[in-house]
């Protein structure tokens, strides 16, 4: 008889997960543990399984193998309103009711926290009010969601999730659609929440040079399976760039941070290189 292998150590974690989408397997296999307290990041190409292995961290798709593990416990064990005080998501594309206000859209973060005839509460209240300081919409309170720009409205999703006061916040391509102020913007807000509240994020980017400069713990994958993961600075090198992305570069040191950054050699070098 085998010994029940023990729970995972950190708060949220996969073990053996196969996803797939009818006959389609996206991810096979795979084992991951989010380190508590950090920045994790992941990438990948296209199609490589990485928004949908947030998604089954999320509880938004069922393994078919395997399983995902909260505060080490199966995720699929738990009511949907005790995952959604454990953990926050912040969808790629999340669209708002017509007309809402930023004020009645970060208060639905508290939802989760409703409860049969229990009212609207101060901890409510102040809950919603810290996550709209936090994220600087605290003066936008009162404008309907569909009038702000882009960056506006992705600051008030993140203050809504903020408003679920949960210790693991999943974030899918928060930077989509976003011109590179915008991006920036809200990168430097989820590293700042990250920074000062303790809190475990999960993201998957595309830029992976905006990846290793915010990201503590990078992920990339490939075709479904982890292909590397750690601290950038210790996994990042034109070797994994290539085998991931097949994109042939050169990796050097970011000038303002000193994490890794991602420079494409010019067309035709890697075709003279092999005539040498």
């Amino acid at each position: 008889m085998h010994p029940t292998p023990a729970p995972p150590a950190a708060r949220l974690s996969a073990r053996g997960l196969t996803l797939a989408y009818e006959r389609r397997t996206v991810v096979e296999g795979l084992d991951l543990d989010v380190p508590d307290g950090s920045f994790t990041v992941i990438v990948g190409p296209n199609a490589c399984g990485k928004s949908t292995l947030l998604r089954a961290l999320a509880r938004m798709l069922t393994p078919r193998e395997g399983g995902v593990h909260l505060d080490g416990q199966l995720i699929g064990r738990y009511r949907a309103k005790e995952v959604a005080r454990r953990l926050g998501l912040l969808p790629q594309s999340a669209s708002a009711p017509d007309g809402i206000t930023v004020a009645d859209l970060v208060a639905r973060g508290r939802f989760p926290h409703q409860r049969f005839l229990r009212p609207w509460s101060a901890e409510d209240e102040r809950a919603v009010a810290q996550a709209m300081a936090a994220t600087g919409v605290d003066v936008l309170a009162e404008r309907a969601v569909d009038e702000l720009s882009g960056g506006q409205r992705q600051r008030v999703w993140l203050a809504m999730a903020l408003a679920q006061e949960t210790p693991v916040l999943l974030l899918d391509e928060p930077t989509t659609y976003l011109d590179i102020a915008h991006q920036i913007e809200v990168l430097d807000l989820c590293a700042r929440l990250h920074e000062e509240g303790g809190r475990t994020l999960v993201a998957v980017l595309h830029d992976l040079n905006h990846a290793c400069r915010y990201a503590t713990h990078l992920v990339a994958m490939r075709a479904g399976r982890i292909e590397a993961q750690g601290a950038p600075a210790q996994v990042v090198d034109a070797a994994l760039v290539e085998r991931v992305f097949g994109l042939p570069c050169v990796v050097v040191p970011d000038p303002e941070t000193g994490t890794p950054l991602v420079v494409p050699r010019r067309r035709g070098t890697a075709a003279i290189r092999t005539t040498d």
